[in-house]
């Protein structure tokens, strides 16, 4: 976490030491970040970084939590705007994810160097760990169940864990292979149309 100093820097300052950082973390990956690279981008003494974060993991960590905070509410945004439409949503969330260049290179340099940390961090910022969540009680309330073959909000909380496990993994694998954004999105389409429509025919069903 940072230090109370950098909460208490003014809005201009603080905006751009945190940028100084993502263009870091946006350029290598956090074992290779330089603190020399970010205090000289940012325009303060090296001794200054050390007033707000204790170290990079400590700035690298409070930018991750910050974009999956900031990447929570957007999802709630787009699904507003697709009158509750879970998959119309989950393809619109996954394409401005890889449109926004430097949160796309950030992430890339975050997945494929990926620590148990991180991961749990990034995780635990992205989904609640219950059904009784805040958060899973905001986006429950914008979804609409009208086609969903689900029940209960049990069901539901665990139709969105699987929408997010396939989010991630597709980014994982598009950072990995270097997939063109228009494969990775077709990808993930193929994936999600796949869940819409179900894996058994109903003339199976026993």
């Amino acid at each position: 976490m940072p230090k109370l100093t950098f909460y208490n820097l003014p809005d201009e300052k603080r905006q751009t030491l945190v940028q100084a950082i993502k263009s870091e973390f946006s350029r290598v990956p956090l074992f290779e970040a330089s603190i020399s690279n970010i205090v000289k981008a940012a325009g303060i003494p090296r001794g200054s970084f050390y007033q707000y974060f204790e170290d990079k993991d400590d700035a690298f960590f409070y930018l991750l939590n910050e974009l999956a905070e900031q990447e929570k509410y957007n999802f709630l945004s787009i699904l507003s705007i697709h009158d509750g439409d879970l998959f119309e949503t989950a393809v619109d969330f996954y394409k401005r994810l890889l449109e926004e260049e430097e949160h796309f290179h950030f992430l890339k340099n975050a997945f494929l160097n990926m620590t148990q940390k991180i991961e749990h961090s990034f995780a635990r910022k992205i989904n609640d760990n219950n059904k009784n969540g805040e958060h899973f009680k905001a986006t429950a309330a914008l979804i609409d169940r009208s086609n969903l073959n689900i029940s209960s909000d049990k069901e539901l909380f665990h139709v969105l864990q699987i929408i997010t496990s396939i989010t991630f993994r597709n980014l994982v694998e598009t950072f990995a292979h270097d997939l063109s954004h228009q494969e990775s999105l077709d990808n993930l389409k193929t994936e999600m149309n796949l869940i819409k429509k179900g894996l058994v025919r109903k003339s199976a069903v026993k």
